[in-house]
């Protein structure tokens, strides 16, 4: 039985809200009272070596502004469009089971169909949020890559039956190596997991040089 989509909605905003609310709890700043002698005692403990650092940071804060929006209008067009066929599948799962999946030969068919729709429901759900859009478009690429299979052994190299699965497998693929883009809750939870390291960097520099506290490079009047 397939789920109502309000219920979808309900799910996803609450699925959501309560990942980014445990993940920001998580990642609480320490206190801000350590000891100069005791930098062991800062929130540096908890973080990622610096190359998974950086790389979690260019796959999910690299693009820019024109990019992530061009990503999210992708994971809009391919997450709406793809929620229908899984609800179409928790439809009829025994229908779908006996009519695609038998043909395939893959073990228990019934089971499938059912994995087979709730990945396309709950992998465009974390499409369109942008919230671990990687399993959700791993999802997605699984469902479609099958769908592909499946109709080049009923139907061969049939462009008009295979141009709708190669586009939605395309985009699905492109996401999961491109990412989700600014615009998502991936990204606005790498940035407070991650920290802006550079402009931060680059504010204290400009604070302390207000102050007067920067070390002057200038040589000496009269030394040497």
């Amino acid at each position: 039985m397939a789920i109502p989509l309000p219920l979808e909605i309900l799910a996803g905003i609450c699925a959501s809200t309560l990942t980014i609310g445990l993940l920001r709890g998580e990642a609480a700043p320490a206190p801000a009272a350590t000891s100069a002698a005791e930098p062991w005692a800062s929130g540096a403990a908890w973080r990622l070596p610096a190359g998974l650092r950086q790389g979690l940071r260019g796959y999910l804060l690299g693009q820019g502004r024109l990019q992530s929006v061009g990503l999210l209008l992708l994971r809009l067009a391919i997450g709406v469009m793809m929620i229908h066929h899984g609800q179409d599948k928790l439809a009829d799962p025994q229908g779908f089971a006996t009519n695609y999946v038998a043909a395939l030969h893959l073990p228990f068919p019934l089971l499938m169909a059912y994995a087979a729709g709730y990945a396309e429901i709950l992998g465009s759900w974390l499409l369109i949020f942008g919230l671990f859009t990687p399993l959700g478009a791993l999802a997605l690429s699984g469902t479609m890559a099958v769908a592909g299979y499946h109709h080049i052994l009923t139907s061969g190299l049939n462009i008009y039956v295979l141009e709708l699965v190669v586009l939605y497998l395309g985009g699905s693929v492109g996401l999961l190596l491109l990412g989700p883009g600014r615009y998502s809750f991936d990204a606005g939870i790498a940035g407070e997991l991650l920290g802006d390291e550079p402009r931060q960097q680059e504010g204290a520099e400009s604070t302390a040089a207000s102050m007067g506290l920067t070390p002057s490079l200038r040589a000496t009047p009269g030394a040497g």
